[in-house]
């Protein structure tokens, strides 16, 4: 009898996870469902404000915004930080998804739209979702896990194609490099795969490159 007791609780809490689950999507989608066109723009939460990437990261979301972007962020710290500041110095929307974390990740002050998860796999929707470009600066195993997600969901065509562009050459080329040959090369993945995502340096130009797919 007290087995089933055991069992029982574990099933109800099971059932109120999913309510927990289904409320984020909710708060998610209340709140950003007339965001407009926007570019989720990723790195590290450890790059301080003296890096030159936080420093590219804040005049490419001021960019963006100019060109009437809103900029959607994890919401924390480092390159998220400097995205969500170079975009509400601009005038524009500054949105932050922040992660509930035991470490690391705290909700920076410059995002005007913020909001809280606890799930990654609900954030990583929203990302997505209300994205029509995805950034990735230099990062860890965050940046790559977002970067190689929504790689894969376009591959598998889960997703339309949408621009992915990886920016810093100097950091993202050995990556790719690594790719070609283990992955292209050895019949991992089609040569055309490599064409999903984009290498760039230049702010202007990777502005250019978004409006060309994004209707406003």
């Amino acid at each position: 009898m007290e087995t089933q007791f055991m069992i029982d609780d574990l099933k109800l809490g099971e059932s109120w996870r999913l309510f927990k689950i289904l409320g984020e999507f909710v708060d998610g989608v209340e709140s950003l469902h007339d965001v407009g066109p926007a570019v989720s723009i990723f790195g590290s939460a450890r790059t301080p404000p003296e890096n030159p990437v936080y420093q590219k990261a804040e005049e490419l979301a001021a960019l963006f915004v100019k060109n009437k972007f809103a900029v959607i962020t994890g919401g924390g710290g480092g390159v998220m930080e400097a995205a969500n500041k170079g975009a509400a110095a601009a005038g524009g929307k500054s949105i932050g998804l922040n992660i509930k974390l035991p470490f690391e990740q705290k909700p920076n002050p410059f995002a005007d739209v913020q909001l809280e998860f606890k799930y990654f796999f609900i954030r990583k929707v929203m990302f997505i979702k209300y994205a029509g470009a995805y950034i990735g600066l230099p990062g860890g195993f965050g940046t790559l896990d977002e970067i190689f997600e929504v790689v894969t969901l376009v591959q598998t065509q889960r997703i339309k194609p949408f621009p992915i562009i990886a920016v810093g050459s100097d950091y993202w080329n050995g990556l790719l490099d690594w790719v070609k040959l283990q992955m292209r090369d050895t019949g991992r993945i089609s040569p055309n795969d490599l064409n999903i995502i984009q290498v760039m340096d230049d702010p202007d130009e990777i502005v250019k490159t978004v409006k060309k797919t994004v209707i406003f």
